[in-house]
């Protein structure tokens, strides 16, 4: 239509052009990007979003082309992938999308990466070891739940706590569950409980929830936050973790007592309906009441038959016959003890006529011994003088050949100077000096001229 010099489309022909222009200008190709947003629905055709740092792009994979997805690719939250396909314009809502013909995985995306990392190494620390996790209270009273205060999420929890048992006490952490700071916040509720409402505190919390409701990765990905892991692991209340649906998991599940698939589950985990209960204890009291009842007849029963026994009926003839019994008894514990003794007795006899076989023997034994021993000591001892006198004559001889008093024999003498050293040389005297000569039977005072 056209006014004035103006063309004027209507919406529809505005959107088939902006398609048919996507159509004809973009056309088919390949793009890169990570999933997001996976859904399934009735009719099999599958709805996603492609995203990266910058910007998002709606996709759909029709039950028809799943022909087209690699072998053994199993499509999700957080894998990195790449499609190829027309990118076209979804006319009824204005929105230009991708349809995907053909899927090769690229293996995870950053967000999925990311989480994986963090899961393994604070896995490694213990933070999510089994010894940790402690179990839920059995009926508490006071239940602390940290969420955002607005949406479905807290109104159902606190509508089936409520159902469920009406008595309890709820009291609200209102916090961001997504967006910039939510992770922070979300760690701060949780160490407030702990602090605040501690087993010391006026408002002791016997049980924490903390919760979001389902959402892509990026939606609960404060939750895998890891403060919010420390915060949920250091946590002196037992927690339960309610994040998303059954499908979704996060570290904050790993970290936490116990894992429930939804919030609204996480409430039913939480408390035992207050119906349960009486119906429990309304049990126990007929259990109670029927072993009372059985207890007092089977007293009631030895009551009766102990008044109709011979005891209280004839106790004289009971006590004459205990007594005639125990007489009885003495009168053999008597004989036993002297047969005892006489056993005793010769069982000594015969071991002392044993012991003085064998003595008399080790006598004789250690007498034969000892002689002949004495006998091989004398013997030993005979020659080991006779080697000794032999040694000793030896060595004697060889000293009279060595002596100086055998040189004097044959005619030499020593000469000593006035200091009593031997002159070897007529230098070492001078004029004078007083000199002694040793001779073989004695010695000769000189002096030098």
């Amino acid at each position: 239509m056209e006014t004035a010099g103006r063309r004027i489309y209507s919406v529809s022909e505005l959107t088939r052009r902006i398609k048919q222009t996507l159509e004809d200008e973009v056309g088919r190709v390949w793009v890169e990007g990570e999933i997001s947003n996976f859904k399934v629905y009735a009719s099999e055709h599958a709805y996603f979003s492609l995203k990266d740092a910058g910007a998002q792009l709606s996709a759909v994979l029709f039950a028809g082309s799943r022909s087209g997805v690699a072998a053994g690719t199993r499509l999700e939250d957080g894998q990195r992938i790449r499609a190829f396909g027309e990118v076209t314009v979804f006319e009824s809502r204005g929105q230009y999308q991708m349809i995907v013909r053909k899927v090769e995985p690229m293996g995870e995306g950053d967000l999925m990466r990311r989480f994986l990392e963090l899961k393994q190494r604070l896995e490694a620390e213990g933070l999510f070891a089994p010894a940790r996790k402690r179990p839920l209270p059995l009926l508490p009273q006071r239940i602390g739940i940290v969420t955002s205060p607005t949406g479905a999420v807290i109104h159902d929890m606190t509508t089936v706590l409520g159902r469920r048992f009406p008595n309890l006490h709820i009291r609200l952490a209102p916090v961001k569950v997504q967006g910039v700071g939510a992770a922070q916040e979300i760690a701060s509720a949780v160490r407030l409980f702990n602090r605040a409402c501690g087993p010391d505190s006026v408002w002791p919390a016997d049980l924490l929830i903390v919760g979001r409701g389902g959402g892509s990765l990026e939606d609960l990905w404060a939750f895998n936050e890891e403060c919010v892991a420390r915060a949920v692991a250091e946590s002196a209340i037992p927690v339960i973790s309610a994040v998303g649906h059954d499908t979704d998991f996060s570290l904050c599940d790993f970290a936490a007592d116990v894992r429930a698939p939804t919030p609204s589950a996480a409430a039913e985990l939480a408390v035992t309906t207050k119906q349960e209960w009486e119906q429990c204890l309304e049990h126990h009291a007929r259990a109670l009441k029927q072993t009372v009842r059985r207890q007092v007849t089977a007293w009631r029963m030895r009551v009766m038959t102990a008044r109709s026994s011979r005891f209280f009926q004839q106790p004289r003839q009971l006590v004459e016959r205990r007594a005639q019994q125990v007489d009885t008894l003495a009168m053999r514990m008597d004989h036993a003890a002297a047969q005892c003794v006489q056993e005793g007795r010769q069982r000594t006899e015969r071991a002392y006529g044993r012991l003085r076989v064998v003595r008399e023997r080790y006598e004789h034994l250690t007498r034969a011994r000892l002689e002949e021993n004495v006998r091989r000591l004398e013997a030993a001892c005979r020659l080991r003088l006779e080697r000794l006198r032999a040694g000793v004559a030896g060595n004697a001889r060889q000293l009279d050949l060595l002596s100086p008093l055998a040189v004097l024999e044959r005619g030499y003498s020593l000469t000593r100077g006035p200091d009593g050293r031997l002159v070897r040389s007529a230098r070492d005297l001078s004029s004078g000096a007083e000199i002694s000569t040793q001779l073989k039977d004695g010695s000769v005072a000189s002096i030098v001229r």
